[in-house]
């Protein structure tokens, strides 16, 4: 196991040979595996088995999925349902135990988790590790919250001596989780660990290229002791995602990956009564670089969330707002940093950068660029890449410069290995662009006045924001250190995963008053 080198997003280095070591046999151990089946239980009606195929390598086979009917879906509720009286009930003390036991064993089987995932959505093996450790940190965490608020029952005062009054938060039943492929470990687990801690039972339905790193992990969670029915999974693509949002009986819902699908989710109806829904819906995640800024710690930091896991972040940097007095001495020191990026097969030790997750993401790049030039300059990168070494779905960590404040791809989610450069006249301006959007997940600053960071601080719409950060200029969120959530169209509840105030979305409150006789 891993857990004696704690590999985070903001750390990412690792030099332990053990670390490695483990790694390796555990993605021995994947390849012995590859090819298996992914279906709800005794779904006779299940649709066409899909193949799930490696992006560094198409030819590789990571598994078979049989997307679940829509019964079979109504199914993986009825159990979570028959089980939560039972789960509910059990004293939350209790509760945490089991869940502090599924910690443990997320991190035992954290090597063939990340090797698995690796192979699966083509993260290289330390944004891998740190997933799977992530998905742990956060089992451990909500149960301290848990137990820092003793069960979240409080004394109330009173109108009378007669009276005694507490304020409970109860669970509200089966939770749906859906999550995307970009974290198939951690945005899985983050919000089943929340539902659950607090006391419901949790339907899972992963993104479709996630499924095998998703069904590896429930079969550990399962194992670790969950009582039966508590924790269900349904693989497939839209039409079981549908049929979960639609349910009567799914009491709650959290949504993780686009604007546009997030939406549709908010919007749709299933329950008599309004349900909670928790959605997390993407970013265009800016950097605003003053005249003063360490220019060096802010083209690592730019160059780190723009290319980590090829940009395929909710949460990485794709637009930069630089200082013009600084702007050509910026983009100087960014273009060497995108060519310094070791892109290859995400299983070798010295990969960092490895493919993007489909044919469709390469072309959604192709696209990009070709606007780029139309519009202004591709000035590192550029190139979808091929070769032998590069048999699947490759692209070069691509900067762009020149491009007018108002155009299209400044506005737009990409989802690749793509950051735009532009020149401001000043601090306020840059603000300005920055805010210009739906969205307001993550946002960096680098300037080296304390009364610009104060500005900075005080005016910027995100729910994350970084300041002088080389580990990550706007991504390396950690439970328990940077709450992660987004304002405007990037969140749907204004509390934060991995924060304090998280857990409560997953409960409800009831007061209780009782006279004494």
């Amino acid at each position: 196991m891993t857990t004696s080198f704690r590999v985070t997003y903001a750390t990412l280095s690792a030099d332990n040979e053990e670390l490695h070591t483990a790694y390796e046999t555990g993605a021995a151990r994947v390849r012995e595996q590859l090819g298996f089946d992914v279906a709800a239980p005794g779904d006779d009606e299940a649709g066409e088995a899909v193949e799930v195929r490696s992006p560094a390598d198409p030819s590789v086979v990571v598994c078979r999925v049989r997307p679940a009917s829509p019964a079979a879906v109504d199914r993986a509720v009825a159990a979570a349902k028959a089980a939560f009286p039972a789960w509910a009930a059990t004293p939350w003390q209790e509760r945490l135990e089991v869940l502090r036991r599924c910690a443990d064993a997320i991190s035992e089987a954290s090597d063939e988790l990340a090797a698995l995932m690796t192979v699966e959505v083509g993260k290289n093996r330390l944004e891998a590790l740190g997933d799977v450790e992530e998905s742990a940190v956060f089992f451990r965490y909500y149960s301290d919250v848990m137990a820092e608020n003793q069960g979240y029952e409080v004394a109330m005062d009173t109108l009378s001596e007669r009276e005694q009054t507490r304020s409970v938060l109860k669970p509200h039943g089966v939770w749906g989780v859906i999550s995307p492929f970009n974290f198939p470990a951690a945005l899985a687990a983050g919000p089943t660990a929340a539902a659950l801690v607090a006391g419901n039972t949790v339907v899972v339905k992963p993104s479709l290229q996630g499924s095998a790193t998703a069904w590896r992990l429930h079969q550990v969670l399962t194992g670790a002791g969950l009582p039966e029915g508590v924790l269900q999974l349904v693989p497939g693509g839209d039409e079981a995602g549908r049929a979960l949002v639609a349910s009567p009986d799914v009491a709650g819902l959290t949504f993780t990956g686009s604007y546009e699908a997030g939406m549709q989710v908010l919007r749709a109806g299933g329950s008599s009564w309004p349900r909670p829904v928790i959605a997390e819906m993407g970013g265009k995640n800016p950097t605003v670089v003053t005249a003063s800024a360490d220019l060096d710690a802010a083209a690592d930091g730019v160059s780190r969330s723009a290319f980590g896991f090829s940009g395929q972040k909710c949460s990485a940097c794709s637009r930069v707002y630089v200082d013009a007095r600084v702007h050509d001495d910026f983009v100087t020191r960014l273009v060497e940093r995108a060519g310094a990026v070791a892109v290859g097969d995400p299983l070798e030790r010295t990969t960092y950068l490895g493919p993007v997750i489909d044919a469709a993401a390469v072309e959604r790049f192709r696209d990009a660029v070709a606007q780029a030039r139309r519009r202004g300059a591709v000035v590192a990168g550029g190139d979808v890449l091929t070769g032998d070494a590069l048999p699947g779905h490759y692209v070069a960590p691509t900067v762009v410069t020149g491009l007018p404040a108002d155009d299209p791809l400044l506005g737009t989610e990409l989802f690749l290995p793509f950051v735009a450069v532009v020149p401001v006249s000043s601090l306020d301006e840059a603000i300005g662009l920055a805010n210009d959007t739906v969205f307001g997940l993550t946002a960096g600053f680098f300037s080296g006045d304390d009364d610009e960071v104060e500005e900075f601080l005080r005016r910027i719409e995100a729910g994350v924001v970084y300041v002088n950060r080389p580990a990550g200029a706007t991504t390396g969120a950690w439970p328990g250190i940077q709450p992660f959530g987004g304002w405007k169209g990037s969140g749907s509840s204004g509390k934060a995963g991995g924060g304090r105030y998280y857990l409560g979305l997953f409960m409800r409150e009831q007061s209780q008053t009782v006279v004494q006789r």
